[in-house]
Formats: C-alpha cells, structure tokens, sequence
C-alpha cells in the first residue's frame, strides 16, 4: 500500500502543500477552520508523518526523554504525566526512563536517550552526588533540566518547590495543634529532597521550641513498609512523640498503619504528616494531612525552561534558571487543626 503524501492531502483539502506543511508541523500561523480542513483530510486519507524524514528535515525530532528515580513511587507516575500532557500541547512525545534509584542505571538511561537524539532530557536525579557527572555530561551534549530533585555544580536549569518553605507551613500546623515533640522520619540523605525536608523541619522546630531527640530521627526509603519499620522501632525506643513528621506520603500511609496496629489513635494520640499529596493520602484512614506539590505547574515550567534552552545552545546563555514554586498544605484527618493536649493512656 502506497504512502498518502501531503500533495494527496492538499488536494483532498484544497489547500496549498505549504499550508498543510505548516498545519501538520505546528510552525506558521493558519486559521482554525483551515486547520480543520487539513486534519480531517489527512485523517480521511490515513496520513501519516514521516518522522524520520520530518527529524531529518528539522534537525529535531520532536520527542524528549525523562528520567526518574522509581517509577513505582505514586508522585513521579503523575509527575511523569503531567510532563507528557505538557509535552503533547507542544506537538511532542515523552520517552520515559526508570533508574530505579541507581546512579549507575540513571547514567546508562541518560546516554541511551542522548544516542536516540531525544531533543532534551528532563531529569529527576537519584543521587545528590554520584547522579551529577552522568548529569552534567549529558547537559554538555543537549538541553538539560532537572525538577523536583537536583545536584549542584551543573550547567542545568531546575525546577521544583520549596521543601524548606513547605515544612515551615507543617510544623507551624502541628506546633498549633498542640504538638511540643515530633519524630522526622525519611529517606537516607542521598538526594535533595530529603535533605531540604529535614533542614526544614529542623529549622522550624528549633524556631517553635519543639523537642527532636537524637534517636527519633529516622532515615530509611521512601515506602510503606520502611513506614511501619519506622513506628515499631520508636516504639520499642520508649514510645511515640506528639508527631511523626514523614518525608514523603508513602511513608505516612505505613506510620499511620503502624501507629493503629499499637493501639495509637491518629490524630487523637499522634499527628501523622505527610508530603506530595498522592492520590492515595486522601484515601487513607485517616485520610493524610499533606504537602501538595503543583505537579502540573513543575511540569509546565520544566518543559518552558527545556524549551527555551533548546533555543538558546548555540547562543550566549544568561544564568541557569532555578524556579522553586509554592506547595501548598492540605490539612486532613490525620492532624488536630486547633490546640489541644496529645491524650496519652
């Protein structure tokens, strides 16, 4: 079977060959009902793009690879999608890598989609040190940006929130429920997030007078089960402070579980917090008290800043962008929202 042409089309719409070019190609200014013409002719007639021909034409491809650390974790599945439907307005395809939080993968990934000629390269790092040569090597090659996690030391731009920004608003919530004690309970110190989590958190608390012991902060991964581990053993260390504040939701979801599983009542005896306001938060019993990322507006940006370094590689680039939007703090069941004493049995 013969490949329709865009001649076919133009004919078919009756148009020029220049004004279909211009239509499928998303360059060049053309009316909506003229655009409407020239899709349904090429629907109609079962065009497709070549896009070998289109990449070899434009020296672009149209696609942009992204990375992220584990796509298993519920905030980087809807990240992932926010970034594609943001990518899909601007006529582009997503190319979607898992480095399943190893460094060594991550670079692999990376080189991989520089060798496809993705036309650049969204990047949540999995490692706060040893992710930023494959990083930096690839930003060399093409546009780079990196969001939500980054490294330092990189010619990229990032985009994110403000972890610090967003534990001030959590413990200033807790501290006017009542809360005088709190456990930090994360992942190893290995990447931004957690790292800018805990300055927060602590930070805040030493502003608020909120006592942290030694023992009760707790560094594991980001999971359930890491979660649970995290209660029994504070647990088993002489029992549970006025709040458990977790570094990401899915290890909220295990602290509340685990909490119920002791005998402990959430809000009533423990304010459990937790961060990303995943789908799952507002479904937990009780539902989570959480910090939302903007995840569509962190994708909007990511693409823009990919979008304008793309423009700017061969010209005279100004400083490297760092946008650090506003979380927001969704106060649910597992937090008192007016000052009372923990009760205690």
């Amino acid at each position: 079977m013969q490949r329709v042409t865009i001649a076919q089309v133009a004919e078919r719409a009756g148009v020029s060959t220049a004004t279909v070019s211009r239509v499928l190609s998303r360059r060049g200014q053309v009316s909506a009902a003229v655009e409407r013409k020239v899709r349904r002719a090429a629907d109609d007639l079962g065009y497709q793009v070549n896009v070998i021909a289109r990449a070899l034409r434009n020296s672009r491809t149209d696609t942009v690879g992204m990375v992220v650390p584990s796509i298993t974790n519920p905030f980087f599945t809807s990240l992932v999608e926010s970034v594609e439907h943001a990518l899909g307005r601007e006529g582009k395809e997503l190319f979607l890598c898992d480095a399943r939080s190893d460094p060594r993968i991550e670079a692999r990934r990376l080189a991989s989609l520089a060798a496809r000629n993705v036309d650049g390269i969204i990047v949540s790092p999995s490692h706060g040190v040893d992710s930023r040569p494959a990083v930096q090597q690839t930003a060399d090659r093409l546009p780079l940006v990196q969001l939500d996690r980054f490294v330092d030391g990189t010619t990229t731009d990032w985009v994110g929130v403000d972890d610090v920004a967003a534990m001030r608003q959590v413990m200033d919530h807790l501290h006017d429920g009542g809360t005088r004690s709190a456990a930090f309970i994360g992942s190893l110190m290995t990447h931004s997030s957690t790292e800018q989590r805990f300055a927060g958190f602590r930070r805040r608390a030493e502003e608020l007078n909120i006592e942290v012991k030694p023992d009760q902060v707790l560094l594991g991964d980001y999971s359930v089960e890491w979660g649970e581990a995290a209660v029994a053993r504070l647990i088993a260390e002489g029992g549970l402070p006025d709040a458990l504040v977790c570094a990401d939701d899915l290890i909220a979801l295990g602290a509340t579980r685990a909490c119920r599983a002791h005998g402990f009542a959430v809000p009533q005896q423990v304010q459990v917090t937790g961060y990303d306001d995943i789908e799952f938060s507002r479904l937990a019993e009780p539902a989570l008290t959480t910090v939302h990322q903007p995840r569509d507006r962190i994708a909007a940006e990511a693409v823009r800043l990919l979008a304008a370094a793309s423009l700017a590689k061969d010209a005279e680039r100004g400083p490297h962008a760092r946008i650090s939007l506003v979380p927001t703090l969704v106060v649910r069941d597992s937090t008192r929202a007016t000052q009372a004493p923990p009760a205690r049995t």
